[in-house]
């Protein structure tokens, strides 16, 4: 596919962390990954820079911004390098949102990290911001310029069909997440239980109940992330107690943190599934990887020649 021409150019770029996404994006849509560079001083201050003209062009900077800090600074540097170089438009492309999860004041004196980090982006020089799976949907609204937000569902739903199933129900791990669950449900057509979760605090859980029949049922429990996989592991052994015949887990964003991978190896977890939006832990039998190059290489495209992409997700 050829793209681009005389008048404002398409050109995608990566920031270190997500060059392996980006890659595949720019073979999925036929296009060269543009040059850039980001070299390190002794003391670990990074200068991003781009090592081709971008004066007047559309161009598409692919970072994730999970911890550390630095991805996120990346991002930041490498939008204000593309302003300062008179890019035409400029459109981050954010697979996976960090610090989403601080979207709103729930106790006193806490920041509200997913409204600062919105600011610093639009601040930076942003005309357009492309995601997926935000932990919570009003944070589009955080930002001062247009958010196209993409959706796992609509690349989990069509390999779930796949899996060839015999009694499907689709689980949320928590009362929070029963607006997604209830998508998947809809989308195939089955039955949706719901746990109901106590937090000790961050990353810990209390109680957890099942409610909802789970006997003899084929368990998807699905979520936009999975951090120490603390909830998603514990959701699957109760219902594996409560007498489920299987149990998968299918989340956009695998983060992975700490004792995550031990404890999805010794849970009740056939599978675990998670899109490549950020880097890929290889090695490890139960979890697997689902690409979303195609959907934002898609999404790019149609974003370049002010054509729809509500088609591209189905929610």
């Amino acid at each position: 596919m050829k793209i681009g021409g005389k008048n404002h150019p398409l050109k995608i770029f990566s920031c270190t962390n997500t060059r392996y996404l980006t890659e595949k994006i720019c073979d999925s849509i036929g296009i060269d990954l543009g040059l850039s560079a980001c070299p390190i001083f002794a003391d670990g201050e990074f200068e991003p820079s781009y090592e081709e003209t971008i004066r007047g062009s559309h161009v598409f900077i692919v970072q994730s911004t999970p911890p550390p800090a630095e991805n996120l600074m990346e991002l930041l540097l490498m939008i204000d390098a593309a302003k300062r170089a008179s890019a035409y438009k400029i459109i981050a492309v954010i697979p996976y949102f960090g610090y989403a999860r601080q979207d709103r004041k729930d106790k006193p004196r806490v920041s509200i990290g997913a409204k600062l980090v919105a600011d610093l982006i639009s601040t930076a020089g942003v005309d357009r911001v492309m995601t997926m799976d935000l932990h919570a949907d009003q944070i589009q609204g955080f930002f001062n310029v247009p958010v196209d937000h993409l959706y796992a569902s609509a690349y989990f739903i069509p390999f779930i069909n796949k899996l060839s199933l015999d009694d499907i129900v689709i689980a949320s791990p928590d009362v929070g997440g029963t607006k997604r669950a209830n998508t998947y449900a809809k989308m195939l057509e089955t039955d949706m239980v719901i746990c109901h979760k106590s937090r000790a605090k961050a990353n810990v859980v209390g109680n957890m109940t099942v409610i909802g029949d789970v006997v003899g049922k084929d368990v998807i429990i699905v979520d936009d992330l999975i951090d120490t996989a603390g909830t998603i592991t514990k959701a699957a052994n109760l219902m594996k107690e409560n007498g489920a015949k299987s149990v998968r887990a299918f989340a956009a964003h695998g983060l992975l943190s700490g004792p995550a991978i031990e404890r999805i190896d010794k849970s009740a977890l056939e599978e675990v599934y998670f899109t490549d939006s950020i880097v890929r832990k290889n090695g490890y039998p139960k979890i697997k990887y689902i690409t979303v190059a195609d959907a934002f290489g898609e999404a790019i495209v149609r974003v370049y020649k002010n054509h729809t992409i509500s088609s591209l997700y189905y929610r």
